[in-house]
């Protein structure tokens, strides 16, 4: 049976029988303390989209997580996700194709946009929690690992503020994100963790970019999980504030030189030692841009919006930083994205706005400019 210092991984192309695979080389089943247990699976459906775009899990991981809770004796099972303020929720689930997963299994779907909530001592922090989660007895977190334009790395502490209220996800952002993230977790368990490592987007949470690696991993420290994926991502693991902030709290370990990596099964070019290519991509295009408290969604938005301006040679020709966040509110500037700055000479406006939607108002700023 699996440990808390284990990470087991296993490579190739049929994903449903691979999680099966995988669930069957960890024990999985003796990990849940009876056959009545109610059973929470928590995948990351950020946006609409599919999986294979980088943003998403795949919904085959969920359907061989199901399959093998079935074929154990497992029944009582939901899903449940809230996708980030800005996209519905029943949209995200529609084109994702978790609709069918949810019909041909039978298991229950919450869109937790929709749930009641109730706010609940997190380790010393008050944060509103939709309450079918706090009823799960056994999670099973299914994250995506991929890159992400404000913490650096998204998996499977991140993942967890699909749980959240929009209301709650807006005040996250508000607190800086990391503080309340490591905070959640304390209070929020992860019972088992499948990582979703197929092709995620190596920049950006709601994909895009997909880079394929073939690889599903299974782990149960959250902690240790999230420091993995830095080391994957060649991202530092103090720049994820979060992880140490969550580590602190007790919610687990960070040492990724202690944790024992078993490869269940590789297959054919997909290989342990294949790995991911480093992606400085937002680095670069962050420097343009001033954010205090933005949402996901909103900078999620316009940092594609700002490649799109950098490839048609468009970037260098913005006047001065984009400024956007709720820390813009009421101000004036010159030029903000989102609502929040809509007091300044020049706003894209929504709630946010689409990155199509911030690339040609951009753009028509800029040619008006130029034509003055």
């Amino acid at each position: 049976m699996i440990s808390r210092d284990q990470i087991f991984k296993i490579y190739g192309t049929d994903y449903k029988e691979m999680t099966k695979e995988l669930l069957q080389s960890i024990e999985a089943s003796a990990l849940i303390p009876a056959s009545h247990t109610l059973i929470g699976i928590k995948p990351n459906l950020v946006s609409p989209s599919t999986a294979d775009q980088g943003g998403i899990t795949h919904p085959e991981v969920v359907s061989g997580i199901i399959e093998y809770l079935k074929e154990s004796g497992f029944d009582n099972i939901i899903m449940l996700e809230g996708s980030w303020v800005g996209d519905k929720t029943t949209e995200s689930y529609t084109v994702s194709g978790f609709d069918k997963v949810s019909e041909q299994y039978g298991i229950p779907f919450y869109d937790l946009q929709k749930e009641k909530a109730t706010k609940i001592d997190c380790a010393g922090m008050d944060i509103e929690i939709c309450d079918i989660a706090r009823k799960v007895e056994f999670m099973i977190n299914v994250p995506v690992l991929k890159g992400h334009c404000q913490t650096h790395i998204t998996c499977a502490l991140k993942n967890f503020k699909g749980l959240l209220t929009n209301r709650e996800k807006r005040h996250f952002h508000a607190c800086g994100l990391h503080e309340p993230i490591a905070h959640l977790n304390a209070a929020m368990h992860q019972d088992l963790i499948i990582i979703d490592n197929i092709c995620g987007d190596l920049d950006f949470e709601d994909g895009g970019n997909p880079v394929y690696r073939n690889c599903i991993m299974a782990a149960t420290d959250p902690v240790l999980t999230d420091a993995y994926a830095c080391k994957l991502l060649h991202t530092d693991v103090e720049d994820v504030q979060y992880i140490g902030l969550a580590e602190k709290l007790g919610v687990g370990y960070a040492d990724v030189s202690s944790a024992k990596i078993e490869i269940v099964r590789e297959s054919g070019e997909w290989r342990e030692e294949n790995t991911l290519p480093y992606s400085g991509k937002v680095i670069a295009l962050q420097e343009a841009v001033d954010s205090v408290d933005s949402c996901s969604a909103c900078y999620g938005y316009l940092i594609p919006a700002l490649q799109m301006l950098k490839d048609e040679g468009l970037f260098d020709k913005l006047p001065c930083k984009v400024r956007i966040g709720q820390g813009y509110r009421g101000k004036t500037g010159k030029l903000g994205v989102g609502n929040c700055t809509s007091k300044f000479d020049f706003c894209v406006k929504g709630c946010p706005p689409t990155e199509n939607q911030i690339y040609e108002e951009f753009k028509e700023y800029i040619r008006r400019a130029e034509n003055k």
